[in-house]
């Protein structure tokens, strides 16, 4: 049981990952280790995060709605895939136990803030490959499927950077403009992390009076990132997540 003040750390944590995710992405970073640093177990940590933060995907997919137009194909293979992804990260998850989760936290955390820190690079590539290619938009790749898949899978289970990992995919397997490649992303990180939710619904791992202040700091802090938009550096705010993510990770393997 969290007290008073345990739960005014993680509304905390919630509205500065709603905040960094509305800016330049890495919120669970911020709000995972907050969950286990007050006690909560790291599985349950993990799926109530995962509770948590869904309501903000659907944010992303509402603000990028007009560059969805036209890929209804695309979204035939991409979303199913991505939820059929995150429940298998989510089956996963559960079927890990909490002793090996937590020897994997660390390395979990390394790898999302590594992705963190390659997203700037990684959309500049993105964004040479396509000016080089045909810009004229593709509206079926089954290879696309596979791949969005298997990112997936690692978004059910852990989840942060997974939208690194989606564009990459995206920007390697279909031919159009970044936007409307982000704006698909949107949509998989959604189908994912809504699927993974909802199976962990039934899981009994998740606390649900955190999940529900939570919820709602990453509302409030969403809404204040997109007010800060354009007076924040999203580079500057994405390296000093990458460098808490690296300095909790360097306390767990301590730990």
């Amino acid at each position: 049981m969290l007290t008073g003040i345990e739960y005014v750390l993680i509304a905390l944590a919630a509205m500065a990952a709603g905040a960094i995710n509305a800016l330049a992405g890495g919120g669970t970073l911020i709000t995972f280790p907050m969950l286990t640093a007050v006690g909560v177990p790291a599985v349950a940590a993990n799926v109530t995060n995962t509770v948590a933060l869904c309501p903000g995907y659907l944010g992303g997919i509402l603000g990028q709605a007009k560059d969805l137009a036209g890929q209804r194909k695309r979204l035939w293979l991409v979303v199913p895939a991505g939820a059929i992804g995150g429940i298998i990260g989510g089956v996963l998850l559960l079927q890990t136990g909490e002793r090996l989760f937590r020897e994997l936290v660390p390395y979990l955390i390394l790898l999302a803030s590594a992705l963190l820190a390659i997203q700037e690079p990684v959309r500049k590539w993105l964004l040479r490959r396509l000016e080089k290619s045909s810009t004229k938009p593709i509206s079926q790749r089954w290879t696309v499927s596979l791949p969005v898949g298997l990112a997936a899978i690692y978004g059910g289970y852990f989840g942060a950077g997974l939208s690194v990992i989606v564009l990459a995919v995206l920007g390697l397997t279909l031919e159009d403009t970044l936007t409307r490649l982000n704006a698909l992303k949107q949509a998989i990180s959604f189908s994912v992390n809504v699927a993974a939710a909802v199976f962990f619904l039934f899981s009994g791992q998740v606390v649900w009076l955190a999940a529900l202040v939570m919820a709602a700091g990453a509302l409030i802090g969403g809404a204040l990132g997109g007010k800060l938009a354009g007076h924040v550096k999203p580079t500057t705010l994405r390296w000093i997540v990458v460098t808490i993510g690296v300095t909790v990770a360097i306390i767990y393997l301590l730990r």
